[in-house]
């Protein structure tokens, strides 16, 4: 790894934003003092978020376009945007404004002390969801709590997709999600089988003001119990994970 590189590979997925990614660049970069890069990931050469993207990434070289051709939505884009980070530490965060950015240097070094993934919490002593449905709010939050103190993944919010990870944990254990944002629950899932840390930080939450969500519950809810159940279970080597990966077994 390059040290005169980035510490940091920011991955936003994005979807027909339009001019509010320019707002959502201005705060990350705003936000994050240690060197990043910021991979703002497509799924179409013609989505709204392209022509923005590109003129910002004029005048900012840390902003990078990055055309996901691992195929539409938004598990794969994050997978693709994980696969092409060049810093030890890839960050997920969101494209509208629900995110605190100035959370992230703490997340990376979180990451850069030992913990293989570092989660930014709704459901900890000083964290907060303002907005969103009920439903998928009062979801999460059970499936966060219980997976803590049930499952012991180390975090009371696996469902956020805030998250920093170790960019060779994941090269290690791979992504399997290829659907909607559970990618955030299966890499914690993965974390705990391997008894590897896992640590967090509170956060507050903001519903976003502009454009509408991507998040599908029903289409969405089977995959994330599929993770929620994996996530209890024995001990498990990177080979016999990889290896029921590859079977198809959970």
């Amino acid at each position: 790894m390059n040290q005169d590189g980035p510490r940091v590979s920011i991955v936003v997925p994005v979807h027909d934003e339009g001019e509010a990614i320019v707002s959502c660049l201005d705060r990350i970069l705003q936000g994050v003092t240690l060197p990043c890069e910021v991979l703002v990931v497509y799924d179409d050469p013609t989505d709204t978020t392209v022509p923005y993207v590109e003129k910002y990434a004029q005048a900012a070289p840390s902003v990078v376009p990055t055309l996901n051709t691992y195929g539409p939505g938004p598990a794969r884009a994050i997978r693709f945007g994980i696969d092409h980070a060049s810093a030890a530490v890839a960050v997920v965060t969101m494209a509208d404004g629900s995110d605190d950015p100035e959370q992230i240097d703490d997340l990376v070094k979180l990451v850069e002390r030992g913990v293989v993934i570092a989660a930014a919490s709704r459901y900890m002593s000083g964290g907060r969801q303002i907005g969103g449905p009920p439903l998928k709010s009062a979801l999460s939050k059970a499936a966060g709590l219980s997976l803590f103190w049930l499952g012991r993944v180390g975090t009371r919010d696996a469902t956020n997709s805030f998250k920093a990870y170790s960019t060779d944990f994941v090269r290690e254990v791979g992504i399997d999600s290829d659907a909607g944002f559970e990618i955030g629950i299966e890499l914690v899932a993965k974390a705990r089988r391997l008894r590897r840390r896992v640590a967090e930080i509170p956060t507050i939450w903001l519903e976003r003001v502009e454009g509408d969500s991507r998040f599908r519950l029903a289409q969405w809810i089977p995959h994330y119990l599929r993770w929620y159940r994996f996530a209890f279970g024995r001990r498990l080597t990177v080979e016999e994970l990889r290896a029921g990966a590859e079977a198809g077994q959970r």
